[in-house]
């Protein structure tokens, strides 16, 4: 298939998009739209490959435990179980995986969410593929990104790790990239201000694009379940921001694609 885009990141394996999967993956089809189908635990992480297995040259998997809603491994034989998984030839990256700050703060849950965090590194190591990473940081700060990039250097895996869903400052987003990370875009840089001078500093080599589906859909499509397929505007907003054509932009973001996570199709 000749893809257009890849979306780094979706939950096809989420309601809605769960029960309308087949009319979602035609839309693709029809637009030249793939996307990695991220887990974010035991079952939705099996979901995802068997999604990429139907779907091959159109969808790719990643395998992990979300650091927040209950996500956390049953002892070693999950993380044994898991392995298993992140061995699979259509898993292309370890996670959603990292810091969440967020919600809830407590010494004792940042202290698991580390613990885990460190593990899926380990596991990412052995199987010799990136990390997909889960960082939001406490209201106003850039603390969670910080903390996430220093467990990064200290495993001496950062080069190998994308921050999904990247909300952070620009200085933050430039020490990310230095250290040999990139960093995802979604649907909110269609309609709020905030991140524009962040994506205009971002080297266009270091980022990607994606959308979160089923969450966060992008303008014009606000207030609609989201769907992979509408990755086409957060790139032209990209493409806006930056001020360079949208095929220069569609062009280096797929191989940016291509090049992080190893797609070969």
């Amino acid at each position: 298939m000749n893809l257009q885009y890849i979306d780094i990141h979706s939950h096809l394996n989420l309601e809605p998009l769960s029960e309308n999967q087949e009319v979602i993956l035609q839309r693709m089809r029809d637009g030249g739209i793939g996307t990695i189908t991220v887990g974010t635990g035991m079952e939705t992480s099996k979901m995802a490959i068997e999604i990429a297995e139907k779907n091959s040259g159109l969808c790719w998997a990643t395998i992990g435990f979300h650091p927040c809603d209950g996500h956390v491994p049953d002892g070693e034989s999950d993380w044994d179980e898991m392995e298993q998984l992140a061995r699979h030839e259509k898993v292309v990256a370890i996670g959603e995986t990292g810091l969440d700050y967020f919600r809830d703060q407590s010494p004792e849950t940042k202290e698991k969410q580390v613990e885990i965090f460190k593990k899926h590194i380990t596991l990412a190591v052995k199987v010799n593929k990136p990390l997909m990473l889960h960082v939001r940081a406490s209201k106003g700060t850039d603390d969670a990104y910080y903390d996430a990039l220093e467990i990064l250097k200290s495993e001496q895996y950062a080069g190998r790790a994308n921050f999904h869903f990247f909300s952070g400052s620009k200085q933050c987003m430039l020490d990310i990239v230095a250290a040999g990370c990139t960093v995802s875009v979604d649907g909110p840089i269609t309609f709020v201000n905030e991140y524009d001078e962040m994506i205009i500093a971002c080297p266009v080599e270091s980022i990607m694009v994606e959308t979160d589906a089923p969450f966060a859909a992008p303008v014009p499509y606000r207030g609609k379940p989201c769907e992979p397929w509408m990755v086409v505007e957060i790139a032209k907003k990209i493409a806006e921001l930056k001020g360079l054509d949208l095929e220069t932009v569609r062009v280096q973001l797929l191989e940016n694609a291509k090049k992080f996570f190893g797609i070969i199709y």
